[in-house]
């Protein structure tokens, strides 16, 4: 299976381009769980999302993975991002499965498509003991989403200067 050519349920997912610049700005408006991304909120809304589209585009040609754009199958817009993330967390390289959406998206089950998606495809195509989320101990809707996952609380750190809870789930 193609990473960057994937679909599920209602959703399909494809490479970000520069040209979903301006669509991502929206996920920067009037959002308050950027407080959870430990991005630099004193950015323009514009300069964050470039920053954010840039590092995707980035990370595809060093990596071969990061978020990838997540469209309605209904109407082809951009509802978020979403994807298999290389980490180093404490001296250790993983695989977070990690997901953003746009907040007039939120609330309709389309994380944990998300994040359902993901794990299925890195369980058959990542070489891994573990896929991992890290997330906010205040982040109750990304905490629900790993859960339906069947992800559980490896550790508590801190990462990006936030405390965090490292959510895992085997390969197997």
């Amino acid at each position: 299976m193609n990473y960057f050519n994937q679909e599920s349920k209602r959703l399909v997912f494809r490479k970000l381009t520069e040209n979903d610049i301006s669509s991502w700005v929206e996920f920067f408006e009037d959002n308050d769980k950027l407080v959870y991304l430990g991005v630099d909120l004193t950015k323009s809304k514009e300069t964050l999302a470039r920053d954010w589209i840039m590092k995707q585009l980035e990370r595809y040609e060093t990596q071969g993975l990061g978020h990838l754009a997540v469209m309605s199958k209904e109407n082809h817009e951009l509802l978020g991002v979403g994807g298999i993330i290389p980490r180093e967390l404490n001296g250790d390289s993983e695989y977070e499965i990690a997901y953003s959406l746009i907040p007039r998206f939120w609330g309709k089950g389309f994380g944990t498509e998300i994040a359902q998606k993901m794990k299925s495809f890195g369980r058959r195509n990542i070489d891994t003991k573990q896929f991992i989320s890290i997330i906010d101990i205040e982040n109750k809707e990304s905490i629900k989403v790993a859960i339906k996952n069947g992800m559980n609380v490896l550790f508590r750190t801190e990462y990006l200067g936030m405390n965090v809870d490292v959510y895992g789930i085997s390969k197997d």
